[in-house]
């Protein structure tokens, strides 16, 4: 059985007791991604009290679209984490403030044009990298933590077998086998 049976069908339960707007289907996408959305919001805003404002507006905005949730389309996480990302993305906006003065005002608007720009592009980023790491939770851990070391450690194939004391066949094997998974789950996520 693939590791990611089993969410599925799980989700795809959610989804309809989210539809049937059962309050416990709530908890339990909070106690599923809300530690991952909080953690995303904290670091995105900068501002843990604005990222619990942020946290209220996007399980608020889950349960009223709890009908509109489809896990053909995507995971749980995914669609949770993209109204994090929107919510994120509203609250920096709101939080520029208003010029005064026209000439000021055409300025600021440039200005603005540009924050946003480059704050949406790390909104994506960041939004991207939790969504790896909740991927790489539902890989094993053997196949998990040489995959943390490869690409968040920046170790070689070779200094992961040596730091593991694995050998390097072994490293390259797991390896192998982690990206596989990954790559069905994201190819499952986007619904292909």
């Amino acid at each position: 059985m693939a590791a990611d049976a089993t969410p599925s069908r799980e989700e795809a339960r959610l989804s309809e007791r989210l539809r049937d707007r059962d309050p416990e289907a709530l908890r339990e996408v909070y106690e599923r991604c809300g530690r991952v959305s909080f953690g995303f919001l904290v670091k995105a805003l900068g501002d843990r009290a604005a990222a619990e404002d942020v946290q209220q507006q996007v399980y608020l905005e889950v349960w009223r679209r709890g009908d509109r949730y489809d896990p053909e389309r995507g995971s749980l996480l995914t669609w949770v984490m993209t109204i994090a990302r929107s919510r994120a993305i509203d609250h920096v906006r709101r939080r520029v403030p208003e010029p005064v003065e026209p000439e000021v005002a055409a300025g600021a608007a440039e200005v603005e044009r540009v924050v946003e720009g480059e704050v949406e592009g790390e909104v994506e980023a960041l939004a991207e990298r939790w969504r790896m790491r909740a991927l790489l939770e539902r890989l094993p851990d053997a196949e998990s933590e040489l995959l943390r070391m490869r690409f968040y450690g920046g170790l070689s194939q070779s200094e992961i077998a040596a730091r593991e004391e694995i050998p390097l066949g072994t490293v390259k094997t797991r390896m192998f086998s982690g990206l596989r998974r990954l790559r069905e789950m994201i190819e499952e996520e986007n619904g292909r």
